[in-house]
């Protein structure tokens, strides 16, 4: 009876918000005015989709995160990684106090005022380059977290091997270690896309005004009165932005969990 309860809640939880945006974002602006959950007498979310994909700068704005996004997904992907393999390998005090300060992130959110007055003394305020250096240090924390767990599980006769062939670190790392962290480099992937995608806090904060990312264009636009109380074009604009990275969690999901529990159990 309790699984059967557990899924249901999830259900409610998760269903309801979602039915209450599609059902919106399919309606008139009449019929939107108050946003609930009844159908809409006639359907025409085609009809508000190419108005928000002419109107609302979509295209521009998804190019934007695009921007930010996969340049932050590699650095932090390839820095945590080798971090994670040299904590992960040494099992001194210094090597301890280094990893609880390295996944400390994730608890302590990183102090907005203080970063956007380094990136102003940097030159970086405003910049592609800046919002790209915030995703970095903010996300590293949960590649290390995901990542060293994992290692731990590699054999280290593997990487002795290649030493005795020959190898250097370098080389031991490329090719007989990031091979296998493959799985949980593809769950973490996911994750930090998901939070960058839909970042609208710090993108507000660093490159607000100067660079179009979808969450900054829709809260502009929003703000701009071009869809003040116009709730079926926020909503499917709240779709439309939504619709890639939700294609991509419902695919990948199997790799999620599975990514998360051989980095954070084993």
């Amino acid at each position: 009876m309790q699984p059967v309860v557990a899924v249901v809640a999830a259900l409610a939880l998760v269903g309801g918000p979602l039915w209450i945006v599609v059902v919106t974002a399919g309606k008139s602006r009449a019929e939107a005015l108050n946003p609930n959950a009844a159908l809409p007498s006639h359907w025409q979310l085609w009809e508000n989709v190419q108005q928000v994909w002419a109107q609302g700068k979509l295209p521009t704005a998804f190019l934007g995160s695009l921007a930010v996004m996969v340049p932050s997904v590699f650095l932090v992907l390839v820095f945590g990684a080798m971090a994670s393999w040299v904590l992960a390998r040494r099992s001194s005090r210094l090597a301890a106090v280094l990893y609880a300060l390295a996944i400390s992130g994730i608890v302590l959110p990183p102090a907005v005022v203080t970063v956007v007055l380094l990136l102003r003394q940097l030159g970086l305020a405003g910049t592609v380059v800046g919002m790209v250096g915030v995703y970095t240090g903010m996300y590293m924390s949960t590649v290390v977290f995901f990542v060293t767990g994992f290692v731990r599980t590699v054999p280290q006769e593997l990487e002795e091997a290649a030493r005795v062939d020959g190898a250097g670190p370098v080389r031991v790392f490329v090719t007989i270690v990031l091979p296998l962290l493959v799985p949980v480099l593809a769950t973490a992937t996911i994750l930090i896309c998901l939070y960058i995608w839909n970042d609208v806090f710090y993108a507000f904060f660093v490159v607000g005004g100067r660079l179009d990312t979808l969450p900054l264009n829709l809260y502009q636009v929003a703000s701009a009165g071009l869809y003040l109380q116009n709730w079926h074009l926020i909503f499917t604009y709240v779709v439309l932005m939504s619709l890639p990275l939700l294609l991509t969690f419902v695919l990948a999901q199997r790799k999620i969990i599975s990514g998360i529990t051989a980095g954070a159990v084993k």
